[in-house]
């Protein structure tokens, strides 16, 4: 069941399923809400999970076409302000990690913990400059294709050779329903804002408990980009999911689910009293 809260002025749809800890869910660039379907299943038994539709994106308004990863992570803080979570597991996938990231670097006492998935510190912070200009070029060009063209064109690199045909078309469905078309300011104003952030010198000064999780295969946030955020985050996590590619909760969401849940649980752990202090 969806649900909508304003935050300024804009209407952020979300769903939330599940009780104890709260953990919340930021989908990639082009995305929705509907991405998470494994984990709002899959985590639901332990965890009130919440999934938002970013601005710009399902069911959610436009933003301004001028909106920029700060604008995203403000809006990400007064929407979780507006519903009344506080402290939550922030789990954020592609530019959904950087917009977690620069929610910790604006609102550091927000997130309990960040889990980052195939992440990057902002396309600018983590790839080379002329790689950055042709993504950009690439994502704005193909801002109508439909699903169908999106498995021919859009697809390859975001997933493995071996992910099931139906799940194929899933994503590209999702995909294509946040397209140029469907959403002509949110789609421009996501990939600039995946263009021009570089988040770089605010991860040392990361304290919060972090995990990054990286897919094998994932050709879209190589290994090393995933290793750069482990190394500059100090007391990080490092997961890597086996035969899984840049949308890894997608094609291995057992394997992703477990590391999820046993992160989180060792932070309560670390967070319980020893009985001979009490």
């Amino acid at each position: 069941m969806t649900s909508r809260v304003r935050v300024n002025g804009l209407e952020v749809a979300y769903t939330s399923i599940g009780r104890g800890s709260s953990l919340v869910l930021l989908h990639g660039g082009m995305d929705d809400l509907r991405s998470w379907r494994r984990q709002l299943d899959g985590l639901s038994d332990e965890f009130s999970v919440v999934a938002w539709d970013a601005p710009g994106c399902g069911e959610s308004s436009e933003p301004p076409i001028t909106w920029r990863i700060h604008d995203f992570a403000d809006c990400l803080a007064g929407w979780l302000a507006a519903i009344g979570i506080d402290r939550p597991h922030v789990l954020g996938l592609s530019w959904g990690s950087t917009v977690a990231l620069e929610l910790v670097h604006r609102h550091p006492d927000v997130p309990a913990s960040l889990i980052l998935v195939s992440p990057y510190a902002g396309w600018a912070g983590s790839l080379p400059a002329d790689e950055v200009a042709d993504r950009l070029d690439r994502v704005l060009a193909a801002a109508d294709l439909s699903a169908d063209a999106i498995i021919r064109e859009g697809l390859p690199g975001l997933l493995s050779e071996s992910t099931p045909a139906e799940v194929v078309a899933e994503v590209s469905m999702i995909s294509a329903a946040n397209n140029g078309r469907a959403h002509p300011a949110g789609y421009r104003a996501i990939a600039h804002s995946m263009a021009e952030a570089d988040l770089r010198e605010s991860l040392p000064a990361i304290t919060t408990p972090t995990l990054v999780i990286h897919g094998e295969l994932d050709q879209r946030a190589p290994y090393a980009v995933a290793a750069r955020l482990h190394e500059r985050i100090p007391s990080s996590e490092l997961a890597v999911i086996p035969n899984a590619g840049h949308l890894c909760n997608v094609e291995m969401p057992a394997e992703f689910n477990r590391l999820v849940r046993e992160f989180i649980h060792s932070l309560d752990e670390s967070d319980r009293i020893p009985l001979d202090e009490i």
